[in-house]
């Protein structure tokens, strides 16, 4: 069987309000308008706007496959009716070692480029396990820029607040928004103006 020479596994990270959401909404409307299917999948954990949804911040959303722990992605490519010009993953930090392979098996076995979107580290500074197996298995890595919540610089990292204090111990997967985390620099990690954190409620997922 052919392999499309084009086809490669591409991971799009960033922090926070880096616009993943509305890059990968943006991404499905370019292939769509020219009549070249997609197949949108996110992480099921991400339920602000509901299971399998895909929403940016600025108000644009659409539904998608939700990916379970048990999702087999390979499978999923493999059984559209019509070949996708390209398979589009949001919240790929969430995602399994096993299902990082297996889009690279849709990439090297079907020839359909695949494009996962999602956080590098979480408010510990730590890997997520997607994350972790997307940078080594990767084709193609590009980093989103945004800057940090308190001052110019670039944002790294992904600050966890929780009533007006940084958090950077606990469970690694708390589903939240501005309400939770702010985008911010190395030194605001370390360093968070505690003046400017304001209080607030987990919003778990």
């Amino acid at each position: 069987m052919g392999v499309a020479v084009l086809a490669q596994l591409f991971f799009r990270y960033g922090a926070m309000n880096s616009g993943k959401s509305i890059e990968i909404l943006k991404v499905a409307h370019n292939y769509e308008e020219q009549n070249k299917p997609v197949v949108l999948m996110t992480s099921h954990l991400d339920t602000r706007s509901g299971e399998g949804v895909i929403a940016s911040r600025i108000g644009l959303h659409r539904p998608a496959l939700p990916i379970l722990d048990d999702t087999n992605i390979f499978a999923v490519a493999d059984a559209q009716p019509v070949k996708p010009a390209c398979v589009l993953i949001d919240e790929a930090q969430f995602l399994k070692r096993d299902q990082i392979l297996q889009a690279c098996r849709v990439v090297d076995d079907l020839g359909i480029p695949v494009m996962a979107f999602g956080l590098k580290n979480d408010f510990r500074n730590e890997l997520f396990e997607g994350s972790k197996y997307l940078l080594l298995f990767a084709d193609k890595i590009e980093e989103m820029k945004t800057i940090c919540w308190f001052c110019n610089h670039k944002a790294t990292m992904n600050l966890r607040v929780h009533d007006g204090q940084p958090v950077y111990e606990g469970e690694q997967i708390m589903i939240g928004g501005n309400e939770s985390y702010y985008p911010v620099c190395r030194h605001h990690y370390l360093h968070p103006p505690l003046n400017k954190l304001e209080g607030s409620d987990d919003v778990n997922g």
